[in-house]
């Protein structure tokens, strides 16, 4: 299990490969990823960047708090989460999320729940550079509909 948060950009496919390390005999039968990228244009206005701040230490065990969780509710082999923080560019990656497990469900299921924990409750503050400035960003009402379906 891989939690890492970082400034420099990752290599999808280097990820993928290290997911898919596995000794004969133990291949989980799923690998699900998801890689978001930072806009050019959201809601009509042109993104110039978007900066990430968060809390060191504090963001790390909170995301290892939403992998346990994960584990916990879905039969999971190896999973890696990649956020990057700092100043980044449209077309920037920003955020990885892999899961491998023996069947597909567990492996989409997992990584959606940990994908809806970071657009809404993980300890990172966004800021968007338009032509009209600086605005943080919080997060969408339809992320927050998507995380109530987790609950117990």
């Amino acid at each position: 299990m891989t939690v890492r948060i970082q400034e420099n950009d990752f290599n999808i496919a280097d990820e993928v490969s290290k997911l898919t390390e596995i000794p004969k005999g133990q291949v989980p039968g799923a690998l699900v990823t998801f890689t978001g990228i930072v806009r050019d244009i959201y809601q009509g206005h042109e993104i110039k960047s978007m900066t990430l701040e968060h809390y060191p230490g504090m963001t790390e065990r909170e995301l290892n708090h939403i992998l346990d969780q994960a584990k916990s509710r879905w039969p999971l082999g190896k999973v890696t989460i990649i956020h990057r923080v700092g100043k980044l560019k449209p077309a920037d990656n920003i955020v990885f999320v892999g899961c491998t497990s023996a069947h597909r469900d567990a492996a989409f299921e997992a990584a959606r729940f940990i994908m809806d924990y970071l657009k809404t409750d993980a300890p990172f503050w966004k800021a968007e550079e338009k032509e009209s400035g600086i605005s943080w960003v919080d997060a969408r009402e339809s992320d927050r509909v998507s995380l109530k379906k987790w609950e117990d």
